[in-house]
Protein backbone atom coordinates (compact mmCIF):
# COMPACT_ATOMS: atom_id res chain seq x y z
CA UNK A 1 0.00 0.00 0.00
CA UNK A 2 1.44 3.51 -0.83
CA UNK A 3 1.71 5.93 1.59
CA UNK A 4 -0.52 8.53 1.46
CA UNK A 5 1.66 10.81 2.12
CA UNK A 6 4.59 10.33 -0.77
CA UNK A 7 5.21 12.83 -3.00
CA UNK A 8 3.31 13.24 -6.05
CA UNK A 9 4.56 12.21 -9.41
CA UNK A 10 5.66 14.12 -12.41
CA UNK A 11 4.64 13.23 -15.67
CA UNK A 12 6.45 15.00 -18.26
CA UNK A 13 4.60 15.98 -21.44
CA UNK A 14 6.65 14.21 -23.66
CA UNK A 15 6.09 15.57 -27.59
CA UNK A 16 2.73 17.65 -27.18
CA UNK A 17 2.30 17.55 -30.92
CA UNK A 18 1.72 13.36 -30.16
CA UNK A 19 -0.85 11.65 -28.09
CA UNK A 20 1.37 12.90 -24.71
CA UNK A 21 -1.40 15.34 -23.27
CA UNK A 22 -4.25 13.04 -24.82
CA UNK A 23 -3.08 9.85 -22.55
CA UNK A 24 -2.30 11.95 -19.56
CA UNK A 25 -5.88 13.60 -19.45
CA UNK A 26 -7.34 10.21 -20.22
CA UNK A 27 -5.20 8.84 -17.15
CA UNK A 28 -6.68 11.75 -14.95
CA UNK A 29 -9.81 10.91 -15.98
CA UNK A 30 -9.87 7.29 -14.96
CA UNK A 31 -7.94 7.72 -11.87
CA UNK A 32 -10.61 6.67 -9.48
CA UNK A 33 -11.30 3.32 -11.29
CA UNK A 34 -7.85 2.75 -11.87
CA UNK A 35 -6.60 3.72 -8.74
CA UNK A 36 -3.67 6.07 -9.41
CA UNK A 37 -2.18 8.33 -6.77
CA UNK A 38 -1.80 12.09 -7.43
CA UNK A 39 0.18 13.21 -10.27
CA UNK A 40 1.05 16.25 -11.96
CA UNK A 41 2.13 16.80 -15.59
CA UNK A 42 4.74 19.10 -16.47
CA UNK A 43 4.58 21.29 -19.87
CA UNK A 44 2.59 24.09 -21.43
CA UNK A 45 -0.79 24.43 -20.11
CA UNK A 46 -2.18 25.98 -23.68
CA UNK A 47 -1.59 22.08 -23.98
CA UNK A 48 -3.93 20.71 -21.20
CA UNK A 49 -6.33 23.21 -21.08
CA UNK A 50 -8.99 21.90 -23.84
CA UNK A 51 -9.00 18.88 -23.35
CA UNK A 52 -12.18 17.18 -23.98
CA UNK A 53 -14.08 16.66 -20.22
CA UNK A 54 -10.75 17.59 -18.54
CA UNK A 55 -10.51 20.57 -16.55
CA UNK A 56 -6.86 21.26 -15.99
CA UNK A 57 -5.46 23.98 -13.42
CA UNK A 58 -2.00 25.71 -12.95
CA UNK A 59 0.04 25.25 -10.10
CA UNK A 60 3.29 27.01 -8.87
CA UNK A 61 5.10 24.17 -6.37
CA UNK A 62 4.36 20.06 -6.89
CA UNK A 63 3.38 20.31 -3.23
CA UNK A 64 -0.25 21.92 -4.55
CA UNK A 65 -0.91 18.49 -6.67
CA UNK A 66 -2.56 16.96 -4.00
CA UNK A 67 -5.41 18.90 -3.16
CA UNK A 68 -6.31 19.39 -6.46
CA UNK A 69 -5.71 16.48 -8.19
CA UNK A 70 -9.33 14.90 -7.85
CA UNK A 71 -11.12 18.18 -9.22
CA UNK A 72 -8.38 19.53 -12.13
CA UNK A 73 -5.15 17.78 -13.59
CA UNK A 74 -2.53 19.99 -12.32
CA UNK A 75 -0.56 21.32 -14.61
CA UNK A 76 3.21 22.60 -13.59
CA UNK A 77 3.36 25.70 -16.35
CA UNK A 78 6.90 25.58 -17.89
CA UNK A 79 6.53 26.36 -21.26
CA UNK A 80 4.91 29.84 -23.16
CA UNK A 81 3.80 29.09 -26.55
CA UNK A 82 0.52 28.06 -28.42
CA UNK A 83 -0.62 25.10 -28.19
CA UNK A 84 1.24 22.37 -30.03
CA UNK A 85 -1.30 21.68 -33.31
CA UNK A 86 -1.52 17.91 -32.61
CA UNK A 87 0.42 15.50 -35.45
CA UNK A 88 2.43 18.68 -36.36
CA UNK A 89 6.31 18.42 -34.68
CA UNK A 90 8.26 21.41 -34.44
CA UNK A 91 11.44 22.70 -32.99
CA UNK A 92 9.12 24.48 -30.37
CA UNK A 93 7.04 21.12 -29.41
CA UNK A 94 10.79 18.92 -28.85
CA UNK A 95 11.99 21.68 -27.02
CA UNK A 96 8.89 21.70 -24.66
CA UNK A 97 9.54 18.01 -24.22
CA UNK A 98 12.98 18.18 -23.21
CA UNK A 99 12.63 20.89 -20.79
CA UNK A 100 9.43 19.02 -19.04
CA UNK A 101 12.12 15.53 -19.02
CA UNK A 102 14.70 17.79 -17.70
CA UNK A 103 12.61 19.28 -14.57
CA UNK A 104 10.79 16.26 -13.79
CA UNK A 105 14.40 14.73 -12.99
CA UNK A 106 15.36 17.63 -11.18
CA UNK A 107 12.33 17.70 -8.81
CA UNK A 108 12.47 14.01 -8.15
CA UNK A 109 15.79 14.12 -7.49
CA UNK A 110 15.26 16.22 -5.09
CA UNK A 111 12.56 14.52 -3.25
CA UNK A 112 9.84 17.38 -4.39
CA UNK A 113 8.42 14.43 -6.46
CA UNK A 114 7.92 11.03 -5.92
CA UNK A 115 8.96 9.17 -9.40
CA UNK A 116 9.41 10.02 -13.05
CA UNK A 117 6.60 9.19 -15.56
CA UNK A 118 7.90 9.88 -19.23
CA UNK A 119 5.57 10.64 -22.14
CA UNK A 120 6.56 9.85 -25.38
CA UNK A 121 8.89 12.09 -27.30
CA UNK A 122 9.95 12.19 -30.63
CA UNK A 123 13.78 11.57 -31.37
CA UNK A 124 13.93 12.39 -34.60
CA UNK A 125 13.06 15.60 -33.46
CA UNK A 126 15.22 16.17 -30.36
CA UNK A 127 18.26 15.37 -32.46
CA UNK A 128 17.15 18.69 -34.21
CA UNK A 129 17.52 20.48 -31.45
CA UNK A 130 21.64 18.95 -29.98
CA UNK A 131 19.58 16.07 -28.03
CA UNK A 132 22.96 13.57 -27.97
CA UNK A 133 21.53 10.77 -26.15
CA UNK A 134 20.09 7.94 -27.81
CA UNK A 135 16.45 8.26 -25.68
CA UNK A 136 15.14 9.25 -22.57
CA UNK A 137 16.65 6.62 -20.39
CA UNK A 138 20.25 7.82 -20.99
CA UNK A 139 19.12 11.08 -20.59
CA UNK A 140 17.36 10.11 -17.12
CA UNK A 141 20.21 8.23 -16.00
CA UNK A 142 23.09 10.91 -16.72
CA UNK A 143 21.14 13.34 -14.91
CA UNK A 144 20.79 10.58 -11.46
CA UNK A 145 24.63 10.49 -11.98
CA UNK A 146 24.52 7.13 -13.19
CA UNK A 147 26.65 5.97 -16.30
CA UNK A 148 24.68 4.96 -19.40
CA UNK A 149 25.92 1.53 -19.20
CA UNK A 150 24.31 1.08 -15.77
CA UNK A 151 20.89 2.22 -16.69
CA UNK A 152 19.04 -0.67 -17.84
CA UNK A 153 15.91 -0.74 -19.81
CA UNK A 154 13.34 -3.41 -18.44
CA UNK A 155 10.11 -3.88 -20.55
CA UNK A 156 6.87 -5.12 -18.37
CA UNK A 157 3.11 -6.11 -18.08
CA UNK A 158 1.21 -8.05 -16.24
CA UNK A 159 1.92 -11.62 -17.46
CA UNK A 160 6.27 -11.39 -19.04
CA UNK A 161 9.16 -8.69 -17.93
CA UNK A 162 12.35 -8.96 -20.51
CA UNK A 163 15.37 -7.21 -20.34
CA UNK A 164 17.15 -6.65 -23.57
CA UNK A 165 20.98 -6.78 -22.48
CA UNK A 166 21.90 -4.95 -26.08
CA UNK A 167 19.31 -2.23 -26.79
CA UNK A 168 19.65 0.23 -30.12
CA UNK A 169 22.33 -0.98 -32.04
CA UNK A 170 22.60 -2.90 -35.00
CA UNK A 171 21.78 -6.79 -35.33
CA UNK A 172 25.40 -7.08 -36.66
CA UNK A 173 26.75 -5.65 -33.81
CA UNK A 174 24.77 -7.67 -31.02
CA UNK A 175 27.63 -10.57 -31.12
CA UNK A 176 30.60 -8.44 -30.57
CA UNK A 177 28.64 -6.35 -27.38
CA UNK A 178 27.15 -9.99 -25.77
CA UNK A 179 30.04 -10.15 -23.41
CA UNK A 180 30.27 -11.68 -20.23
CA UNK A 181 30.91 -8.58 -18.10
CA UNK A 182 27.46 -7.55 -19.85
CA UNK A 183 25.72 -10.39 -18.87
CA UNK A 184 26.55 -10.35 -15.67
CA UNK A 185 26.02 -6.64 -15.36
CA UNK A 186 22.10 -7.43 -16.45
CA UNK A 187 21.58 -10.35 -14.34
CA UNK A 188 22.54 -8.32 -11.23
CA UNK A 189 20.53 -5.29 -12.41
CA UNK A 190 17.81 -7.76 -12.86
CA UNK A 191 17.71 -9.20 -9.29
CA UNK A 192 18.34 -6.37 -7.98
CA UNK A 193 15.01 -4.59 -9.29
CA UNK A 194 13.26 -7.89 -9.27
CA UNK A 195 13.51 -7.49 -5.30
CA UNK A 196 13.80 -3.94 -4.53
CA UNK A 197 11.16 -2.41 -7.36
CA UNK A 198 8.82 -5.43 -7.20
CA UNK A 199 8.71 -7.89 -3.73
CA UNK A 200 10.12 -10.39 -5.46
CA UNK A 201 12.50 -11.95 -2.78
CA UNK A 202 14.23 -14.76 -4.85
CA UNK A 203 14.12 -14.13 -8.31
CA UNK A 204 14.30 -16.53 -11.07
CA UNK A 205 16.22 -15.15 -14.20
CA UNK A 206 15.52 -16.95 -17.20
CA UNK A 207 18.53 -16.34 -20.40
CA UNK A 208 17.31 -16.52 -24.28
CA UNK A 209 19.85 -17.79 -26.28
CA UNK A 210 21.56 -16.01 -29.38
CA UNK A 211 21.26 -18.38 -31.64
CA UNK A 212 18.17 -20.79 -32.95
CA UNK A 213 17.88 -23.30 -30.81
CA UNK A 214 20.36 -21.96 -27.83
CA UNK A 215 23.23 -22.62 -30.30
CA UNK A 216 21.89 -26.79 -30.50
CA UNK A 217 25.49 -27.16 -28.83
CA UNK A 218 27.74 -25.08 -30.90
CA UNK A 219 26.42 -26.70 -34.42
CA UNK A 220 24.50 -23.81 -34.93
CA UNK A 221 26.86 -20.65 -32.99
CA UNK A 222 28.90 -20.72 -30.06
CA UNK A 223 28.39 -17.61 -27.92
CA UNK A 224 26.00 -20.04 -25.54
CA UNK A 225 28.98 -21.92 -24.72
CA UNK A 226 31.69 -19.60 -25.02
CA UNK A 227 30.49 -16.75 -23.41
CA UNK A 228 26.94 -17.11 -22.24
CA UNK A 229 27.77 -20.20 -20.01
CA UNK A 230 30.97 -18.95 -18.19
CA UNK A 231 28.62 -15.90 -17.07
CA UNK A 232 25.79 -17.84 -16.18
CA UNK A 233 27.99 -20.37 -13.73
CA UNK A 234 29.78 -17.49 -12.06
CA UNK A 235 26.32 -15.91 -11.29
CA UNK A 236 25.26 -18.95 -9.85
CA UNK A 237 28.15 -18.66 -7.82
CA UNK A 238 26.81 -15.28 -6.44
CA UNK A 239 23.31 -16.96 -5.20
CA UNK A 240 21.60 -16.19 -8.73
CA UNK A 241 19.09 -18.48 -9.57
CA UNK A 242 19.67 -18.04 -13.56
CA UNK A 243 18.72 -20.09 -16.34
CA UNK A 244 21.24 -21.85 -18.87
CA UNK A 245 20.76 -20.32 -22.42
CA UNK A 246 17.57 -21.41 -23.40
CA UNK A 247 15.84 -21.68 -26.85
CA UNK A 248 13.76 -18.05 -27.30
CA UNK A 249 11.36 -19.64 -29.73
CA UNK A 250 10.27 -21.99 -26.49
CA UNK A 251 10.56 -19.87 -23.71
CA UNK A 252 7.83 -17.19 -24.29
CA UNK A 253 4.39 -19.41 -23.95
CA UNK A 254 1.86 -19.52 -21.40
CA UNK A 255 3.28 -22.36 -19.36
CA UNK A 256 7.19 -21.44 -19.80
CA UNK A 257 6.51 -17.90 -18.27
CA UNK A 258 5.11 -19.77 -15.39
CA UNK A 259 9.05 -20.49 -14.96
CA UNK A 260 10.56 -16.99 -14.52
CA UNK A 261 10.20 -13.80 -12.98
CA UNK A 262 12.24 -11.83 -15.90
CA UNK A 263 13.84 -12.91 -19.07
CA UNK A 264 17.43 -11.94 -20.13
CA UNK A 265 17.37 -11.76 -24.30
CA UNK A 266 20.51 -10.95 -25.97
CA UNK A 267 19.10 -8.06 -28.39
CA UNK A 268 16.10 -5.63 -28.85
CA UNK A 269 13.63 -7.25 -30.80
CA UNK A 270 14.36 -10.73 -29.18
CA UNK A 271 12.99 -9.03 -25.83
CA UNK A 272 10.22 -6.45 -27.33
CA UNK A 273 8.59 -8.69 -29.73
CA UNK A 274 6.99 -11.01 -27.14
CA UNK A 275 6.14 -8.21 -24.88
CA UNK A 276 4.55 -6.07 -27.31
CA UNK A 277 2.44 -9.37 -28.62
CA UNK A 278 1.07 -9.84 -24.89
CA UNK A 279 1.38 -6.38 -23.90
CA UNK A 280 0.97 -4.06 -26.98
CA UNK A 281 -1.58 -1.77 -25.19
CA UNK A 282 0.08 -2.22 -21.23
CA UNK A 283 3.59 -2.19 -21.75
CA UNK A 284 5.61 -0.22 -19.33
CA UNK A 285 9.53 0.66 -19.65
CA UNK A 286 11.16 1.09 -16.80
CA UNK A 287 14.66 1.59 -15.68
CA UNK A 288 16.48 -0.02 -13.29
CA UNK A 289 19.62 0.95 -11.91
CA UNK A 290 18.61 4.71 -10.76
CA UNK A 291 18.25 6.49 -7.55
CA UNK A 292 14.57 7.83 -8.44
CA UNK A 293 11.81 5.48 -9.82
CA UNK A 294 11.47 6.22 -13.82
CA UNK A 295 8.43 4.89 -15.81
CA UNK A 296 7.09 5.45 -19.47
CA UNK A 297 4.68 3.69 -21.50
CA UNK A 298 5.98 1.34 -23.77
CA UNK A 299 4.80 3.20 -27.15
CA UNK A 300 5.37 6.34 -29.28
CA UNK A 301 3.89 9.81 -30.16
CA UNK A 302 1.43 8.79 -32.63
CA UNK A 303 1.37 11.98 -34.14
CA UNK A 304 -0.54 10.16 -37.06
CA UNK A 305 -3.44 9.56 -34.37
CA UNK A 306 -2.78 12.57 -31.87
CA UNK A 307 -5.96 15.18 -31.45
CA UNK A 308 -8.47 12.54 -32.70
CA UNK A 309 -9.51 10.83 -29.27
CA UNK A 310 -8.93 7.97 -30.02
CA UNK A 311 -5.46 7.40 -28.39
CA UNK A 312 -5.56 4.44 -26.22
CA UNK A 313 -4.34 5.56 -22.71
CA UNK A 314 -3.92 2.08 -20.83
CA UNK A 315 0.07 1.89 -21.37
CA UNK A 316 0.43 5.67 -19.68
CA UNK A 317 -2.14 3.97 -16.79
CA UNK A 318 0.06 0.79 -16.59
CA UNK A 319 3.49 3.05 -15.86
CA UNK A 320 1.91 5.17 -13.18
CA UNK A 321 0.59 2.12 -11.61
CA UNK A 322 3.84 0.60 -11.43
CA UNK A 323 5.90 3.42 -10.44
CA UNK A 324 3.43 3.40 -7.54
CA UNK A 325 4.08 -0.24 -7.08
CA UNK A 326 8.12 0.41 -7.23
CA UNK A 327 7.71 3.40 -4.74
CA UNK A 328 5.59 1.33 -2.14
CA UNK A 329 8.27 -1.75 -2.42
CA UNK A 330 11.59 0.39 -2.64
CA UNK A 331 10.15 1.91 1.03
CA UNK A 332 9.75 -1.48 2.13
CA UNK A 333 12.86 -2.59 1.34
CA UNK A 334 14.65 0.48 2.52
CA UNK A 335 13.11 -0.21 5.82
Amino acid sequence: MVNGNAKPFAVSCGDPAGVGPEIIGKSWQQRVEAGLKPFFVIGNFADFENLADVPARKIEQPSEAGDIFDQALPVFHIHEADAAVPGQATLDSAQCSLHALEIACGLTRSGDAGAVITAPVSKTQLYKIGFRYPGQTEFVSERCGIARENAVMMLAGPSLRVIPMTTHIALADVQDQLTGPLIMARARAAEKAMIRNFGIEKPRIAVAGLNPHAGENGNLGDEEQRVMQPAIDELRKEGLDISDPMPADTMFHEEARQQYDVALCPYHDQALIPLKTLHFFDGVNITLGLPIVRTSPDHGTAFNIAGRGIADPRSMIAAIQMAATAVANRQLYDL
